[in-house]
């Protein structure tokens, strides 16, 4: 099932139509549906697909030539990539697709293959067009590293699609099994990722799913949260702190600081390759504590299960390695899980404000997104408008109930930030008590929203 990707397949059709040959990079995380979306696109087309190793340029090579044995009449052993791609097979009654996956691994070890892949589409492709499509799960290497190791000489591409994590609106229609509730849960723990939803079935209770998949040792996700640092980054260890840091709640430069005992500078170099990962993101953030509206950088792990790792998993790896799965749930994730997903909560309410505002559906065109932390004071999100009007609101997953009062301290809130309000949106998971839902039917500038209307 192919969801949310109608403008990523309508863009690589683009491609595909235009007159001559053209290559394009295609790059995304890990498990956000990149080869689903390829197989899609490919899917009525004429293609060619080839998947690199991880190895020396000479293998490369040989392992290349070996599937091309395989497939073609011709026999290698070590062919140039010229001779590679002299062998694909080609019909010159349509345009082929060649998709080259994680073509990263032979740039890295070959400063020829650019250059012999440009010759290829100028030379050797006289009575045909070719679509090339370079794959890569490597964000920070096609984004910081991919153009200064390729010599501008070498450089022919058309353009770079960027395969982003999914909404969580499209969760709804992968599980339809699942309760409005329950998907949020889900959301938590595997984030926007299509190639993690495939292991979790709404036919079972998410924490059946979780038991069954994180939790226990021969589960499918058991190592993906520490695989996912391994896979692109080297000193493990201190990346690793820094994370588990984040995920005990030092959100703040200065709290990495204290807890981890590496210079500030140390960690905003390493916080930096995080964010380039998008392991890591940073908030803008307001801080009314010790001076009045200090503007702060506040630091979140971005991706859901390695969240999930360091969260729960991290800080008692020798009982995770020892209990079984029900029982280490039970101990250790179960008391919790309702705090921890109630900070997605957050995020996806933040995310329905945006998408409203894009849409013209909120009251102010909102040209700035904002948060505000302090020991006293809690105001999830502040919209400000192109003429100073603003919008705050309040996310509750945890209460079974979101009060009158809850309101009211807002507005308190606002006031010790300093912030004038013209608007509030309150989203609740669960109800409003009646109070406030009176309050709302006086107030035009008051609105409730509940998890099904959003």
């Amino acid at each position: 099932m192919l969801l949310g990707r109608a403008l990523e397949l309508e863009e690589l059709n683009r491609y595909y139509d235009r007159e001559g040959s053209q290559t394009v990079i295609v790059y995304g995380e890990k498990n956000t549906g990149k080869t689903s979306l390829i197989n899609e696109f490919v899917k009525d087309k004429s293609f060619y697909y080839y998947k690199a190793r991880s190895a020396s340029e000479r293998e490369q090579r040989y392992q290349w030539g070996k599937e091309l044995d395989q497939d073609t009449d011709h026999h290698f052993s070590y062919p140039t990539y010229t001779e590679i791609f002299q062998a694909l097979p080609c019909d010159n009654t349509v345009k082929k697709v060649i998709i080259i996956d994680e073509f990263q691994y032979i740039v890295k070890a070959s400063n020829v293959f650019m250059r012999e892949l440009a010759e290829y589409m100028h030379s050797s492709l006289k009575n045909s067009d070719v679509l090339i499509i370079l794959c890569s799960s490597s964000i920070a290497w096609v984004e910081n590293s991919m153009i200064p190791m390729i010599k501008a000489e070498d450089y022919e591409v058309s353009g770079c699609l960027s395969i982003k994590e999914l909404a969580f609106e499209y969760m709804a229609d992968y599980f339809p099994g699942f309760k409005i509730g329950k998907i949020l849960e889900a959301y938590a723990v595997l984030g926007g990722f299509p190639g993690l939803w495939i292991y979790f079935d709404d036919k079972l209770s998410v924490k059946e799913n979780i038991c069954k998949n994180v939790l226990d040792k021969a589960g499918a996700l058991h190592e993906e949260g520490p695989h996912i640092v391994e896979a692109e980054l080297r000193e493990t260890g201190i990346y690793n702190t820094i994370l588990a840091s984040i995920a005990a709640g030092n959100h703040k430069l200065n709290d990495l600081y204290l807890h981890t005992g590496f210079s500030r500078a140390k960690i905003s170099v390493y916080l930096k390759n995080l964010i380039e990962l998008q392991l890591v993101t940073k908030i803008t953030s307001y801080d009314t504590e010790g001076k009045e509206n200090v503007k702060k950088g506040f630091y979140n792990i971005k991706n859901n299960i390695v969240n999930f790792y360091f969260t729960f998993i991290y800080p008692h790896l020798s009982r995770f390695e020892s209990m079984h799965a029900q029982d280490f749930y039970n101990d250790f994730v179960g008391p919790y899980f309702k705090t921890y997903v109630s900070e997605y909560f957050k995020r996806i309410c933040v995310q329905c404000m945006k998408q409203w505002n894009k849409s013209g559906r909120l009251p102010i065109k909102a040209v700035d997104f904002e948060e505000w932390t302090g020991k006293s004071v809690r105001i999830d999100f502040l919209l400000r408008g192109e003429n100073g009007e603003s919008i705050i609101g309040l996310c509750n997953f945890e209460k079974t109930v979101m009060c009158y009062e809850d309101y009211k301290k807002l507005f308190l809130d606002a006031e010790k930030a300093g912030i004038h309000v013209d608007y509030v949106y309150l989203f609740s998971a669960s109800r409003f008590d009646e109070k406030l839902n009176l309050e709302a039917k006086i107030k035009r500038n008051l609105k409730l929203i509940t998890m099904e209307e959003m």
